[in-house]
C-alpha cells in the first residue's frame, strides 16, 4: 500500500500526470509490452509488488528507479527477513 501512495508524488498526481517520473518502472510500462498504451499501474499491481517484495526479499516485477522506492524495498525486505529470523529462532528454542 505504501508504494501505491508514494509512486510519482500518489495517486492524485499520477491521475493529473503532474509528475513525469515514477519511482518504480514496471515491465508493462515498456512501450513493447503487450498492454493497452494508456496503462498505468493500478493497487492490484502495487500489491503484488509489496507481496513478492516480501517472499522474495528483493524486487521481482518492478524495479524501484528513485532512492526513496530503493530504500522503501530495502526497509521491506529488512522487515521481512527479521521477522522469519525471530520466527526460526523461536522455533529452535520450542524444539530444544
Amino acid at each position: 500500500m505504501i508504494y501505491w501512495l508514494v509512486d510519482g508524488g500518489g495517486p492524485d498526481a499520477r491521475l493529473n500526470q503532474a509528475t513525469p517520473y515514477p519511482d518504480f518502472d514496471f515491465p508493462a510500462m515498456d512501450e513493447s509490452a503487450p498492454v493497452p498504451p494508456d496503462w498505468r499501474p493500478g493497487i492490484v499491481d502495487y500489491l503484488f509488488l509489496g507481496f513478492t517484495t516480501s517472499t522474495a526479499f528483493s524486487p521481482t516485477e518492478a524495479m524501484p528507479l528513485t532512492a526513496r522506492a530503493k530504500l522503501l524495498v530495502m526497509v521491506q525486505s529488512g522487515i521481512s527477513l527479521i521477522t522469519i529470523a525471530i520466527v526460526a529462532a523461536r522455533t529452535i528454542n520450542i524444539l530444544k
